[in-house]
């Protein structure tokens, strides 16, 4: 259904959007450009009764929540981020096609009020479309931290339409904002935006075809959608005329074609745009006072950490220095998660004795079921508790969107698209969090760019077996360099995965991916200082415990058919050993052993059991082991005839091998296709090969 009259009638919120609008409710939308705080001005106003999902045809996540005030009903839409109604990605589209079509009695536009003046483009743009619109500057704590003073009753004045200064966080100006919403939606307050009038070449285009508009197109305001012909919004315009009969659409057409200025120096679009910001600017010298002084400490930062000589140092410096406190703090916690785990084992078995339990269900179920999901709460949990919350804390503090900044240049060289890196960050948690971030990117090519390459970065599951084994033969006594050391190893294969991560994107977007590589706008948002609460509750809630979750429910039965493998035999040898007798002349080909390869394929489910199942194949235990301490480590090791041409290799293979169960069945979801999933698992298997296999060579001539 194209943008027509029927589609803007009440049944649009049903229809379009798949919002059910009770009697009595009021459809309130909540616009903004990224990092204003939307998302915190959102949970403000709804608290906890809110829910998420999908645009109907988009894979763009929207929040949809409920508040009550004054015995008022609202159900508020947080539409994604966006800094234009002249869409560009798939985000800005949907945000467009709701306030135009989506039959809202309201919008609220929330800006940073320490950048106004690039957040009230979006304004203007908004007030052209509809005349309820409530303005919300956010961020008011942030701006009185820069000595910001800003007159919110002056540009309320100027504007038209109600102002309410805000700081969503502390929940200041919260109970403004909804008053003000109120009096919009019940009546009582008749809103009266100001309306450009741009330059006179534009209004006398506009002039021209808004009488045509008015006359086939109802239920969108003309003004604004001739605005939008003559600034060349081809989507926008293919979706009006797709329902339109082909002599109107040529009426139309003659009318754009004979209004149009035939001037190649001309940019309609560009014109609209500096006349908005050219207001904004005067808006800005008038009511908004600032201390230049504490602006430019952000710049004098943002000099060093976005610099082309210290941009990407500090930035691996950074890294380092998270994977040195995850590493150091973990052991400790780890250990003694370990043994608690471990304990109930003990217990869980002697009441299978006193059960009379047979040997294989006591098999099954505790030393294959339950010490596998020991084995990944002990090892995964400790990490991914210090991991995210420290990632979330770069994140709130800012500094993400600077490592996009310095890296974009490269991903740019790749041919792949900027927003790349940030889902390439994702994927140092969890990769199959990463391939859902992917949705962020509207190219539909570079998007699969990037689902493909996600997997060159270590996720948390893999982070254990590259610190232990770097650990085991980079370290053999304590002292300093039992930290650092190890922190160097893992930093390094980081950068390997980002270096492999570029090459791949450079060579699918020459073969079979190519395209041009779209542009898109980073904003570098204001350094902030990160909320604890937020980050504890995103860091460990919503993404740890998901994590975990998503691990364990994978390992779990895992852990159940590797210990019948371990415990059926065929002759004098397990079926795991012929498994690994199998694949030993392969493996010994590229650097590692059969028990290696073996395990790495037992591990498919979670990258987390690999270093376990390897263990209980050396040790032949019939069951998932514990490690007691990385000298016993080193010694089981050392004792199966590794080297560290061994440890290298194993750990390369790690980095680059195919991507566990969860990431498979979550770009088979993102994708749809089972073409691209299997080449997302081909292609880091035969890179993975392929590197150890050539190391293998290199060690073997010089070594």
């Amino acid at each position: 259904m194209g943008l027509t009259f029927q589609s803007t009638q009440n049944a649009a919120l049903t229809d379009l959007f798949k919002i059910e609008k009770k009697e009595g409710q009021h459809v309130i939308a909540l616009a903004g450009n990224p990092n204003t705080g939307k998302s915190t001005v959102f949970n403000s106003l709804t608290g906890l009764h809110q829910h998420t999902g999908n645009w109907p045809g988009k894979t763009v996540v929207n929040a949809k929540g409920e508040f009550t005030h004054n015995g008022q009903k609202n159900i508020l839409v947080d539409l994604p981020g966006t800094y234009s109604l002249f869409a560009s990605s798939v985000e800005e589209e949907a945000a467009r096609d709701f306030i135009c079509l989506g039959n809202h009695d309201a919008v609220i536009v929330v800006t940073d009020a320490t950048c106004l003046e690039r957040n009230l483009n979006l304004v203007y743009q908004v007030m052209e479309l509809t005349d309820n619109v409530v303005l919300c500057i956010n961020l008011i704590d942030e701006a009185k931290k820069k000595n910001i003073i800003i007159d919110g009753q002056g540009i309320e004045k100027e504007l038209g339409i109600p102002v309410v200064l805000c700081a969503a966080r502390s929940s200041i100006g919260i109970k403004e904002l909804k008053e003000a919403v109120y009096k919009v939606t019940a009546g009582r307050l008749k809103p009266n935006p100001e309306i450009l009038k741009y330059q006179n070449y534009i209004e006398k285009q506009v002039d021209s075809i808004q009488p045509i508009i008015e006359k086939h197109i109802q239920g969108i305001n003309s003004r604004w959608l001739a605005l939008r012909f003559l600034g060349g919004d081809a989507k926008l315009i293919k979706e009006i005329f797709n329902n339109i009969d082909k002599k109107t659409l040529n009426e139309i057409q003659k009318i754009i074609n004979l209004s149009t200025v035939h001037d190649d120096n001309i940019n309609i679009r560009d014109d609209i745009t500096e006349r908005i910001y050219k207001r904004a600017e005067e808006l800005r010298n008038k009511y908004v006072k600032t201390d230049k002084a504490k602006i430019n400490r952000d710049r004098i930062i943002d000099n060093y950490i976005t610099s082309k000589i210290f941009g990407i140092p500090l930035m691996l410096l950074t890294l380092a220095l998270v994977f040195w406190i995850t590493i150091t703090g973990a052991n400790i916690p780890s250990a003694m998660l370990a043994d608690f785990l471990f304990g109930i084992e003990d217990k869980i078995t002697l009441w299978f004795n006193s059960m009379n339990a047979p040997a294989w269900l006591h098999g099954v179920l505790v030393l294959g079921l339950y010490r596998t999901l020991a084995w990944v709460v002990s090892v995964m949990l400790p990490p991914m508790a210090i991991f995210f919350p420290l990632f979330t804390i770069l994140e709130d503090l800012g500094y993400l969107p600077r490592v996009a900044f310095n890296l974009d240049h490269l991903f740019k060289k790749a041919c792949a698209h900027g927003k790349q890196c940030l889902t390439m960050c994702m994927g140092f948690g969890c990769n199959a969090a990463g391939v859902i971030a992917c949705r962020i990117i509207d190219s539909p090519r570079e998007r699969l760019i990037a689902i493909l390459t996600n997997n060159f970065v270590p996720c948390n599951g893999r982070f254990p077996t590259l610190i232990a084994i770097s650990t085991v033969f980079l370290i053999s006594k304590g002292g300093l360099g039992s930290g650092i050391l190890p922190v160097l190893s893992v930093t390094g294969l980081v950068i390997i995965g980002i270096t492999v991560t570029l090459l791949v994107s450079y060579i699918l977007s020459k073969t079979i991916l190519k395209g041009v590589p779209s542009t898109f706008t980073l904003e570098l948002p204001p350094y902030r200082v990160p909320k604890i609460g937020r980050v504890l509750y995103t860091s460990i809630i919503d993404r740890t415990i998901f994590v975990l979750r998503r691990a364990a429910i994978v390992a779990a039965p895992a852990g159940a058919i590797t210990w019948i493998l371990a415990n059926i035999y065929i002759g004098d040898l397990s079926i795991i050993g012929h498994m690994a007798a199998f694949f030993d002349p392969f493996a010994q080909i590229i650097g590692l052993d059969g028990f290696i390869l073996m395990a790495f394929v037992l591990g498919l489910p979670a990258n987390e059991i690999v270093l376990p199942i390897l263990l209980m194949s050396y040790l032949s235990t019939g069951s998932m082991i514990e490690f007691e301490s990385i000298a016993s480590l080193r010694t089981i090791l050392l004792e199966h005839n590794w080297t560290y041409l061994t440890a290298l290799n194993t750990m390369l293979f790690s980095l680059l091998h195919w991507p566990c169960a969860t990431t498979l069945l979550t770009i088979k979801k993102e994708t749809g296709s089972l073409k691209w999933t299997g080449l997302a698992a081909l292609i880091p298997t035969v890179i993975a090969i392929a590197v150890c296999f050539l190391t293998t060579i290199v060690w073997r001539l010089f070594v």
